[in-house]
């Protein structure tokens, strides 16, 4: 997985404003759009990423730092299945399905999208966001912004995929928590299997710095590359 669109910046790899989006080579899928298309599809060119080659669209949840992006990839690619979250308005999935190959929208249900990648469902009433679940040897959830907390939505995906999530990466919204709410989610994590992490975007430097403490060798520092 490469992060391609992010506020926080690991090296110069990137240009970088606040927003979030990362593509899955094997899969073909770019998780989000960052806040400005102009940026993402300059950081994917210098990631050697092809738009052309991007099959499938997988958008979290309807905030502009995450949405930004759409129109700038769907200039490019008009072929793409997109995972649109039940909470874009109507005319914009609608508008999306005349851009697209096709536009699938999430619900609130679970669901399996395609080979080992699966949807935990929209969740939360209050800023509701669908995020990623990777099944495999090293089960992944993969978050936009994670509202809905991310030991509360891994907890989700253990259920839907019935194992171990080992791996948490992308936002985490922590930013602006205070330290004592911070260890909370880390122990819970922890607590849930949670063996590796990467925390970025909306997750807040207090937070990464207490993640790089609690998960040492086992955070990953080299993102953004």
């Amino acid at each position: 997985m490469k992060i391609v669109f992010d506020n926080c910046v690991n090296g110069d790899c990137h240009a970088s404003l606040w927003g979030f989006s990362a593509y899955l080579a094997k899969y073909a899928l770019l998780f989000d759009t960052g806040s400005n298309g102009r940026v993402l599809l300059k950081n994917l060119s210098r990631a050697d990423i092809d738009v052309d080659k991007i099959k499938y669209l997988f958008i979290t949840h309807d905030h502009w730092d995450h949405i930004g992006g759409i129109d700038s990839i769907l200039e490019l690619n008009d072929q793409l299945t997109v995972y649109a979250p039940s909470t874009l308005s109507k005319n914009h999935i609608r508008d999306l399905k005349t851009l697209t190959k096709e536009v699938i929208v999430i619900g609130k249900q679970p669901m399996h999208l395609f080979g080992n990648l699966y949807s935990t469902g929209m969740l939360g009433e209050k800023d509701p966001e669908h995020s990623l679940v990777i099944d495999g040897d090293e089960p992944t959830l993969l978050t936009g912004c994670g509202h809905f907390g991310i030991s509360q939505i891994t907890t989700i995906a253990k259920e839907i995929i019935d194992k171990e999530v080992k791996y948490v990466m992308g936002g985490f919204h922590l930013l602006g928590e205070e330290q004592t709410a911070i260890i909370s989610e880390i122990e819970r994590l922890k607590s849930l299997g949670v063996t590796r992490a990467l925390p970025t975007h909306c997750t807040g430097e207090l937070a990464i710095a207490y993640f790089a403490d609690a998960f040492g060798e086992h955070i990953s520092e080299d993102w953004n590359c």
